[in-house]
């Protein structure tokens, strides 16, 4: 393996601890995938025969976490009902944003309070991800380097990325560090929706809703946003169309 594959590699070998708090967004309107969100939020959402929820939890718990904070606004009240009913033995605290959606970055700041670890993961509800050689989480973390990093981004290949029509996010330089897609040109990483934040990302942070760009930016420009790269199989399940898709390549997984 050549240098650049190793800096892109996730290490097996680098045992790691994952932080024990792990903020899940499980607030947005999920218009795409219409019409099955007019009445089910898109976290619960069956795909493989549970909900898209529940298939993150699951990896949270396997993974060693202990504490998940969840923001929640549309249909709100079904998504609590669903984890007072099935917590996966994790300790549940809900950011409550039904007055107003927070977005991404406004949501991790309003829940930050409850956030009890630092770093902490941050996660996407509708993640669908299967594990490479070993547990995704565990490998991230191994990479995770608190003095230089303010965010470390689990990224897929764009070749890899299922269902995925996007024409990427980030380059990657060798040590890890990443910069953004330039216009109307591809980039060979897509975001998964998942990563390790340390709670200097949210400093001096905008009041109300904004997007978590606003604090990444500012980490690229800072050259203290990272990525790592996912082993496995990972999943855009953004659309209806894309949840047959999905059921069938997780039955060959």
């Amino acid at each position: 393996m050549n240098k650049a594959k190793r800096a892109l590699s996730l290490r097996a070998e680098v045992p790691a601890e994952v932080p024990h708090t792990a903020m899940i967004m499980a607030a947005g309107l999920g218009k795409r995938m219409r019409p099955l969100t007019a009445t089910t939020p898109k976290p619960l959402i069956s795909v493989g025969g549970k909900p898209l929820l529940d298939h993150v939890l699951e990896k949270l718990r396997a993974a060693g976490v202990r504490k998940v904070v969840v923001n929640v606004h549309y249909l709100a009240d079904a998504v609590e009902a669903h984890l007072a009913s099935r917590g996966h033995g994790l300790e549940v605290a809900i950011s409550d944003e039904r007055k107003l959606l927070m977005e991404t970055g406004g949501g991790l700041v309003q829940a930050a309070p409850m956030i009890d670890s630092d770093p902490f993961l941050a996660l996407n509800s509708d993640n669908l991800w299967v594990d490479g050689p070993a547990d995704t989480l565990k490998l991230l973390a191994s990479q995770w380097d608190h003095s230089k990093m303010d965010a470390l981004l689990l990224l897929v290949p764009l070749a890899r990325a299922e269902n995925h029509k996007g024409m990427g996010d980030f380059h990657m330089d060798r040590s890890g560090r990443l910069r953004r897609r330039d216009r109307s040109h591809v980039a060979p990483f897509v975001y998964t929706g998942i990563q390790i934040v340390s709670k200097r990302l949210l400093r001096d942070a905008p009041e109300g809703a904004f997007s978590t760009n606003v604090l990444w930016s500012r980490a690229i420009e800072e050259g203290r946003c990272f990525g790592a790269v996912h082993q496995g199989l990972w999943f855009d399940v953004g659309t209806p169309r894309s949840i047959p898709l999905t059921e069938a390549a997780l039955e060959n997984a």
